[in-house]
Formats: C-alpha cells, structure tokens, sequence
C-alpha cells in the first residue's frame, strides 16, 4: 500500500513547517506529500495565517527530489480553469514530473467569506467543478501545435493555445474524491486516475469503492485503471500513554481517534490498515495535524513498515 502524508497547513504553518515535513517524509519513504488548498483555520487562530497552496508546492518541487507532491483537494472556486492549468503544468515541469492534482467543489462558507470568494449554490459548485475538469484535461490534452475550444456555460474557451502542458506522459493525474453517490463517482469515472474516500469507516469506504466501481462499468471504463484511495487522520505511539499525548497534542481523543482513524499503538495501527485494505484501499493518506512532531512521521513509518 502506498504511504502518504497529507497535512493541514491553514491550521497554522509556515512555509519553513512544510518545507520539514516534506523533507522528512521523502527521507522515510513515504511515497508523497500533500496538502490541502485552504485560507483559514478550522479551530485555533490560524497564526500566523495560510499559505497558498501551489505557491508552497512550486516551492517544495524545487526542495525535494523523489517525494510526489499535490493538493488534497484544490477548490474549483478559488481559481480559473485556465490559469490553474497553466500553474499545475509550470508546478510538474519544476518537480520534474511529481505532481497530482486533486480538485473539488468548494464548500467552506467562512473562508469564502473571509477572502472575498464567491460561494455559488451546491448544484453550481458541481457544474463548475464539471467544467473545470472538462478544461483542464481538455487543455493538457490537446494535441501539440493545435488549439482548444471549450463551448462552456461557466468557462467557455476559444483559440487557446493549450499551453504549457504537464511534462508527466498522460498529463498530471486527477484526484476526484467525496461521499456523493451520484455526480462525485461520474467526474471520477470521467476524468480522475483516483478516487478517493475521505475519512469513512473500512466498511464505508468499501461502499463508496463498489459504487465508483459500478459507475465506472456504466461509462465504460475498467474498475482497475481507478486507484482507489483513503484519508485518515493518524496518531501513533509505541504505547497508550504516548498515543494519548499526540492525541491531546492536536486537541482530540485518543479513543476517538482510535474509532475513527488510523490511531494506536503500532499493534492497533496495522489493525486499522489490514481492513482499509480489505476493503480495497491502494493508497492512504495519512492525515498530519501536529507539524512539529517530526518523531511522529517515523513512529508511523516504522509500524506500517
């Protein structure tokens, strides 16, 4: 199973924090580092405030070597098509080829609020989330030397040269994930390589893999060539006391996160992971929120050996 680490940097961290984890995670061997596309924090006081997500990722293509690197998930909302094509294509010929993009509808009404964001209805969100994975695959794909027209209602496009394109053979691959069990498994089946279950039981997760799956077998398209992938939050330690401390460190429970996460002693842990994937996970993402216990990253390294 892929191993990646993904974290929450609206929670308060600086460039410098992510620049450590991602140094960290490429030098245990986990298989990538991710991040989410958010501008403010959920609880706390966010200090000293949110870093642009493919701002830090140009930054950590050019400060790492091997790691993979993307967003879990960008926001159809907070950028353009065209331009967020032009920016992950500039992102992947930087890293030389490492990045994945995960994109989503948006639904965090404050921070909307707070940057000046507009927040459409739900059914717009998905329309314009439809749209922007029909642009921004359609300008990676068009032929070299030919031009791109996009006859959209929300992002019409005409004589675009289709450029700069992903130096990844086939284009930076698409990350389309949530519990929806309509348009979220169609986008995926459409136009990601990955989809993925955020933050559900193994029994859930199963369930939201076999409904993809059938979407897939409706469009045509083979189950298989769909990673299948997970979120969790995770907290390890080598015993109760020291998973209790991590818990309390990012402001939860430690028997909570053992229901509801990959959380434990290594024991627990692997536990957890063994019925992920039974339930068809080929990749985790594991969900960072303590930035400065880097001991923490291989704690969990070390019990997923």
């Amino acid at each position: 199973m892929d191993l990646r680490i993904f974290t929450e940097p609206q929670q308060g961290a600086t460039y410098e924090d992510l620049l450590a984890v991602a140094r960290a995670a490429e030098d245990l061997g986990y298989d990538a580092f991710f991040r989410s596309d958010h501008y403010l924090h959920m609880s706390g006081d966010g200090h000293p405030g949110p870093t642009d997500a493919w701002t830090t990722l140009a930054g950590l293509a050019r400060e790492t070597s091997r790691i993979r690197l993307g967003t879990l998930v960008s926001s159809a909302t907070f950028r353009l098509p065209g331009p967020l094509a032009v920016t992950v294509a500039n992102v992947d010929a930087m890293s030389g080829g490492r990045v994945e993009l995960g994109l989503g509808a948006g639904w965090f009404a404050a921070e909307h609020a707070a940057y000046g964001i507009p927040l459409p209805p739900l059914g717009e969100r998905f329309d314009r989330l439809e749209e922007q994975l029909a642009v921004v695959t359609g300008l990676w794909s068009a032929p070299a030397g030919t031009t791109y027209e996009h006859d959209g209602s929300h992002y019409p496009v005409s004589d675009s040269p289709a450029l700069a394109k992903p130096v990844q053979d086939g284009g930076v691959p698409i990350i389309v994930g949530g519990s929806g069990k309509r348009r979220t498994p169609s986008l995926a089946a459409r136009y990601a390589a990955e989809f993925n279950a955020p933050f559900a039981s193994p029994e859930d997760t199963a369930r939201l893999f076999a409904r993809v799956d059938e979407v897939c077998d409706e469009h045509g398209r083979d189950p298989l060539s769909l990673v299948h992938s997970a979120g969790q939050v995770v907290c390890v330690g080598p015993d109760d006391a020291a998973v209790r401390r991590r818990a309390a460190a990012i402001g939860r429970d430690a028997d909570e996160l053992r229901a509801n996460g990959v959380a434990g002693t290594p024991e627990e842990v692997r536990e957890r992971v063994g019925r992920l994937a039974e339930a068809g996970v080929a990749r985790l993402y594991l969900q960072v929120l303590d930035l400065h216990d880097l001991d923490h990253l291989a704690d969990v390294r070390e019990a997923l050996a």
